[in-house]
């Protein structure tokens, strides 16, 4: 029994460290793809410091501050050594350190994809349920057919569909933006997160404004995600069903809302953890044309008035962010799923 916890406890070290090594290899070619994609851009970093008319002179001088002189790899290592100082260099169209820009930003996006998330799980979960309860059902089938229009329609499309109808005909929206204009420059922003810091200013109807401004959005981007949840767990159940454990239960006499809520939906666990993860990571990277249309002011709208102006360090900035954040989603749904399935194990 000693030796096999021992064994037990040094394979788990084994997987974490694996799985920490993975995870800064991934960072670590991340950050090289985003060094790269600068350095071949068809902007000229120099030109935009010195100016389309700068003399020879001003352009060798201004390359040689920016380091653009030195081999790839010594450019390469300046580019890291800044990163750990939490240096991301000045962003051209705010003329504001670009790390101070994303702090700002992200909260707001944080938030929308969170709200999000929270309501295509929910949704995407119980459509699911409801589908394998009785699959090939008209429910099953309209369901199906549902998500699958859902998965395809373009997020824009969707958002200024839902613009037209709830904001500029049915006025149930309060429209682009966090909060109306009476209340946007009183409001004391402490945490970066409207309904938080809605809330915490004690103005009850400040609150429902940001509510008001919040939910078209959320609702927009969460019927999208809602349609790639439901289709990926519907087919997880489906095939869990289809095992001879859930065969032999059904013949005993196990009622099928008990057998599915308490021994299949527990064995798919590991993958509603990950298309949770991944839905949750594709709703950051969604988010940017949603924050367009609707003026939110996130990091989407961050990199789309970047993306205009040409400004590489906001470009970079935004796109390692949203990276990051991907693989270290990624990692914790591995960490998750590896602490509730044993069977990971």
């Amino acid at each position: 029994m000693a030796l096999s916890s021992t064994a037990g406890h040094m394979a788990r070290n084994r997987w974490w460290l694996v799985k920490g090594i993975s995870m800064l290899l991934t960072l670590l070619v991340l950050l090289l793809i985003t060094f790269l994609l600068s350095r071949l851009a068809p902007i000229d970093p120099v030109l935009q410091v010195a100016g389309d008319h700068a003399s020879l002179e001003t352009y060798a001088k201004v390359s040689k501050e920016l380091g653009l002189d030195q081999p790839l790899f010594v450019q390469f290592a300046d580019y890291l050594r800044h990163l750990l100082q939490g240096d991301m260099g000045m962003s051209r169209s705010t003329a504001q350190p670009v790390l101070g820009d994303l702090l700002r930003t992200f909260p707001a996006t944080l938030e929308l994809a969170t709200c999000a998330i929270i309501l295509s799980a929910s949704g995407g979960l119980l459509l699911a349920l409801l589908c394998v309860l009785k699959p090939g059902s008209w429910l099953d089938n309209t369901v199906r057919l549902v998500s699958l229009v859902g998965y395809s329609v373009p997020v824009f499309w969707m958002s200024l569909l839902g613009l037209l109808l709830f904001y500029a005909k049915l006025h149930w929206s309060a429209g682009p933006g966090v909060l109306d204009d009476v209340y946007l420059y009183t409001l004391e922003r402490q945490s970066g997160f409207i309904l938080l810091d809605s809330w915490r200013s004690g103005d009850r109807e400040m609150f429902i404004n940001a509510l008001q401004h919040l939910w078209l959005p959320a609702v927009i981007l969460a019927l999208l995600s809602m349609a790639g949840i439901t289709r990926l767990l519907r087919a997880a159940l489906l095939e869990e069903c289809g095992k001879e454990y859930v065969v032999l239960a059904r013949a005993k006499g196990v009622g099928r809302v008990r057998l599915l809520l308490r021994h299949v939906l527990p064995n798919v666990l590991g993958t509603l953890i990950t298309v949770l993860a991944l839905s949750y990571t594709s709703l950051l990277e969604g988010a940017v044309l949603t924050e367009t249309v609707f003026a939110w002011p996130g990091i989407g709208r961050y990199l789309t008035t970047a993306l205009f102006a040409s400004d590489t360090p906001a470009i970079l900035g935004a796109t390692l962010l949203i990276g990051s954040t991907f693989v270290l989603m990624n990692a914790l749904a591995d960490a998750l799923t590896h602490a509730v399935d044993p069977r990971s194990r």
